[in-house]
């Protein structure tokens, strides 16, 4: 045992004492009618009462957050029902609705004698059954009476049948975009077809013109010239008010540009017939297939006498017995035996001045006062008349002067 040193008295002595835990041992005093009571609280006693706070605090938490999370679940189980029981109201107007229209078109085919024969008595069948329940589930459920059923179903027939009227505007729109494309390819293919067209006219009228600059060559040398619209008969004792064929009313809104070119392909038609007319009355062509030339236009040694003379047409040296044709419409002004050397001859009238002679021939097929067509046959070659051998003396006269026929028999439509 260690000595305890003693200190004078008086003097100060600080007693340090050991630092206690926070659960050790703890006394309770309780003063009551001057007497006092003492309670001591052992560690263990402590440990086990604080234990017991944190467990009820712990699980009066608990309860707290699985009271609010059961009442949010609840919330929302309240909500997707709800929400079921619309989608399922829904779906029984649905049902009716489109049953409904399905039985309207059912009956609509009845009508017309399309009727579905068994397959359409199995489905009404069964969608009577499947409206039968609904009406059942319906008449069970507070939530849901016929009356709401029916507002539902005649308000989905309604939205059906706007939302077909949409689809239909929708598909109409998209056709008619393709129509719009369609159009404007087809307006392309008639604009190529009109230019091909109105070339084709182009080309035909102007080899027609060439043949006119082929006659006059001959007509030239003799101080003339022939215009085809100045002595065709284009202008007809026709009248009236211009009244145009509105391309509008067959093709709706056409471009300017296609209005144009239908506008000159009309004229260019209407030019190509008025030549072809023109041209039918003027003498182009060969009037024997097979020939040879013995004899030109104009001055020449006389076959008889040898003498210079004046030919005023065109031998053409030929079979006895070939046919003769005539190479324009007109009409037979003279059929006769000429004694000025012409032998059988036949004279024809085209015409816009035009007239042709035909010689020396063998047979003659017509008579005066006959109309013929191009290419008819007048007759046959022949020697008659003051001639050497067989063969056509063929003359062209213009205003009634000869001009020379070769250029009018080279002459041709190609």
């Amino acid at each position: 045992m260690k000595d305890t040193k003693i200190l004078p008295q008086g003097t100060y002595s600080p007693q340090y004492s050991e630092k206690k835990t926070f659960f050790s041992e703890k006394e309770i005093i309780l003063r009551s009618a001057r007497r006092a009571m003492v309670f001591h609280i052992s560690s263990r006693v402590q440990v086990i009462f604080c234990l017991l706070l944190i467990a009820i605090g712990a699980w009066s938490f608990y309860s707290y957050h699985i009271y609010h999370k059961s009442g949010r679940i609840i919330f929302h189980k309240d909500q997707e029902l709800i929400e079921t029981r619309d989608a399922y109201a829904d779906l029984m107007s649905d049902f009716v609705a489109i049953n409904k229209n399905i039985n309207d078109v059912f009956e609509s085919l009845s009508k017309k004698g399309k009727s579905g024969g068994k397959e359409v008595d199995v489905y009404k069948r069964q969608a009577m059954v499947v409206e039968d329940k609904i009406k059942e589930i319906t008449a069970k459920k507070e939530w849901l009476d016929d009356q709401k059923l029916n507002e539902k179903a005649q308000l989905n027939e309604a939205l059906l049948q706007r939302d077909i009227a949409v689809s239909e505007r929708d598909e109409l729109r998209k056709q008619l975009k393709e129509l719009e494309e369609n159009l404007k390819e087809i307006k392309a293919a008639e604009l190529e077809v009109f230019s091909k067209v109105e070339s084709i006219a182009s080309r035909e009228i102007q080899k027609i013109k060439n043949v006119f600059i082929n006659i006059n060559k001959p007509l030239k040398n003799k101080g003339m010239y022939f215009n085809p619209l100045a002595n065709s008969k284009k202008k007809t004792s026709s009248g009236g008010p211009f009244i145009p064929v509105s391309t509008s009313q067959i093709q709706g809104k056409q471009d300017k540009k296609i209005n144009d070119k239908i506008s000159s392909i009309y004229n260019k038609v209407d030019d190509l017939q008025y030549y072809r007319e023109v041209i039918k009355s003027v003498p182009i062509g060969k009037p024997v297939w097979s020939y040879w030339v013995t004899s030109q236009f104009g001055h020449r040694s006389d076959p008889f006498n040898k003498k210079k003379a004046s030919h005023k047409g065109i031998d053409l040296a030929s079979r006895t017995g070939n046919k003769i044709q005539v190479k324009a419409k007109g009409r037979v002004i003279r059929v006769d035996y000429s004694n000025k050397g012409y032998g059988n001859l036949v004279v024809v009238d085209h015409g816009n001045g035009f007239q042709t002679k035909y010689a020396h021939m063998h047979k003659i097929y017509v008579k005066k006062g006959d109309y013929v067509k191009v290419n008819d046959t007048l007759g046959e070659v022949g020697n008659t008349g003051r001639s050497t051998g067989p063969h056509l003396h063929y003359e062209v006269l213009y205003q009634g002067k000869n001009v020379d026929p070769l250029p009018f028999m080279q002459a041709k439509i190609s």
